[in-house]
């Protein structure tokens, strides 16, 4: 599974990040949109702010652990 997201500066306001989460998710969630993205072969999930940092907390746990496992280093 592959997470994608749509970032914002830090001090974004919470009211402009709560728009524009809405428009984003009205038009990933439009039947055109999920169409062309099924299309290609991928599941359009719109989330909250919340839920996008709750799984990449959960994928950055998982591969940090793999990474570590392997002992993967950047040098």
């Amino acid at each position: 599974m592959a997470i994608l997201g749509m970032f914002v500066p830090a001090r974004t306001s919470a009211t402009t990040i709560k728009l524009l989460n809405q428009k984003i998710a009205q038009v990933l969630n439009s039947a055109e949109v999920k169409q062309k993205f099924f299309n290609i072969g991928t599941k359009v999930v719109a989330s909250s702010p919340e839920e996008l940092t709750e799984a990449m907390k959960s994928e950055m746990t998982t591969f940090g652990k793999v990474i570590k496992d392997a002992g993967i280093r950047a040098d």
